[in-house]
């Protein structure tokens, strides 16, 4: 936050909003590579967070096990480190302005613009059948991210098309109807946006993944982390050394023992001068249960407490009184009528 010398009074924070998918385990790659960057961000920005079940529904998802994922994803972005003091975190489908928007943005959006996205693609092929929602992926999270007239996006590269599109409809749409959103910026992190597999390093680690040991969940038990982190590819060098291009297993692990140290990658690099893979994995592994200890604990009084519903109520009404105005002001410009 920036405040004025000898003033009361501070210049206005941007506005940031991002989502989680409750799908799959959130990973040692979603903590390091966005939430550990969400909890920074809550004390420079104005953040919302949001828990996305709407866009997890546009592939077949066990209606049980989505309801149980989607609290679970809320206590463990709050185990994390987000603090509703400081920021908004909600459930996408408790705010019915997002699937609102989302259809009006699909009347300034073309067939050919959804067409395009390499993400689509990838999720479509080998499918028998695809979903329109699917399909429509992108304009949702348009509508999510304008509706908070949001300035920064904190995404990873494969999102990285989708913010463009978002882009590109709040400005046809602003050209169209006049001022009415901001256009957002992407917000990638330098350092770990991008953790790998543990099974292939050249792979980015996924919590959609079907491979349990190619990634490290945020609950996995200090036993399962070290077998994991045992079996994790290296090369047939005994260097330890940073080099992605020559050895990419070797590297990634130094990126996550450096991250959950706390040090550089220079550092890392000193601390293993002389040694082999066998005492780099061993480190790694310790310094992955320190960092997920606290974190473990912390989720494990939230789903106690029922603390997580509370918060996530709170954080409705305040994503509503944000989203409700915008999205009134988008129905009187393109034309609806008030009730």
């Amino acid at each position: 936050m920036t405040r004025l010398s000898g003033a009361k009074y501070h210049l206005p924070m941007k506005r940031v909003f991002s989502g989680v998918q409750p799908s799959g385990n959130l990973t040692l790659g979603n903590y390091l590579g966005a939430l550990r960057q969400f909890v920074a961000l809550q004390h420079e920005h104005e953040c919302f967070f949001c828990v996305v079940d709407l866009h997890a529904i546009t592939v077949p998802q066990d209606p049980s096990l989505l309801r149980a994922k989607t609290e679970e994803v809320a206590a463990l972005l709050l185990a994390a480190g987000l603090d509703p003091t400081r920021m908004t975190l909600f459930v996408q489908s408790h705010v019915p302005a997002h699937a609102e928007l989302c259809w009006i943005l699909n009347s300034v959006t073309t067939f050919g613009e959804l067409g395009r996205m390499t993400q689509f693609k990838d999720k479509a092929k080998g499918r028998k059948s695809v979903s329109a929602g699917l399909f429509n992926y992108p304009i949702l999270m348009a509508a999510d991210i304008l509706l908070y007239r949001t300035h920064l996006v904190p995404v990873g590269a494969d999102q990285k098309q989708h913010l463009e599109l978002t882009r590109e409809v709040a400005q046809r749409f602003n050209s169209r109807y006049g001022e009415t959103f901001v256009v957002p910026e992407p917000l990638i992190p330098k350092v770990g946006a991008r953790i790998m597999a543990l099974d292939d390093p050249t792979s980015k680690m996924s919590k959609s993944s079907e491979v349990p040991a190619s990634y490290i969940a945020l609950l996995d038990p200090p036993d399962t982390v070290r077998a994991k982190v045992a079996r994790a590819v290296t090369d047939s060098g005994r260097e330890v050394r940073y080099a992605p291009q020559e050895k990419p297993g070797v590297s990634n692990l130094l990126v996550i023992y450096a991250l959950c140290s706390d040090k550089s990658i220079q550092e890392a690099e000193r601390d293993f001068e002389g040694a082999g893979y066998a005492d780099l994995k061993r480190a790694v592994a310790e310094s992955v249960i320190e960092t997920l200890r606290p974190l473990q604990a912390r989720y494990k009084d939230l789903t106690v407490s029922g603390e997580v519903h509370e918060v996530l109520a709170a954080g409705r009404r305040r994503a509503a009184e944000v989203a409700g105005p915008v999205l009134e002001e988008v129905k009187d410009k393109v034309g609806l009528l008030r009730a």
